[in-house]
């Protein structure tokens, strides 16, 4: 798909909150990869050609990235504010690679049972789990 494709479809469909997984973005790609009325969050592969993760989060709502600290793993983790005190919002953007080790999965599941506690979950992603019934 291209840029312009997705742009269409995000403003024909008029999405929040778009994520995109296995970018293969270089840092050259900030500029063209921009969207009107669109922030946009991303994290690259660090150290290594390929895969990366955005998330494109409309301009109204606040958001943070929350950095893991860990490259092991590679997910994105973006928390949304909302208005009128209602709960935020964490996204989450992850790959995970076919060939994973069991120690990367224990760090992955960490993260996520120390984030799925205090706030709701959009779980997003390519987890390379063909056994697993996604239903």
């Amino acid at each position: 798909m291209t840029q312009e494709e997705l742009e269409a479809i995000v403003q024909w469909e008029n999405y929040d909150i778009v994520a995109i997984t296995e970018t293969w973005w270089d840092q050259l790609h900030n500029r063209s990869a921009a969207m009107d009325d669109y922030k946009l969050v991303r994290r690259d592969r660090q150290g290594r050609k390929g895969r990366g993760g955005t998330v494109y989060v409309r301009e109204c709502f606040d958001h943070l990235e929350l950095d893991d600290g860990d490259n092991t793993i590679e997910c994105l983790w973006v928390r949304i504010s909302r208005k009128a005190n209602k709960a935020d919002i964490m996204v989450t953007d992850c790959y995970r690679p076919p060939n994973q080790d069991e120690e990367a999965d224990k760090i992955f599941y960490k993260q996520l049972g120390e984030v799925s506690p205090l706030l709701a979950l959009v779980f997003m992603g390519d987890f390379n789990l063909p056994d697993v019934c996604w239903k």
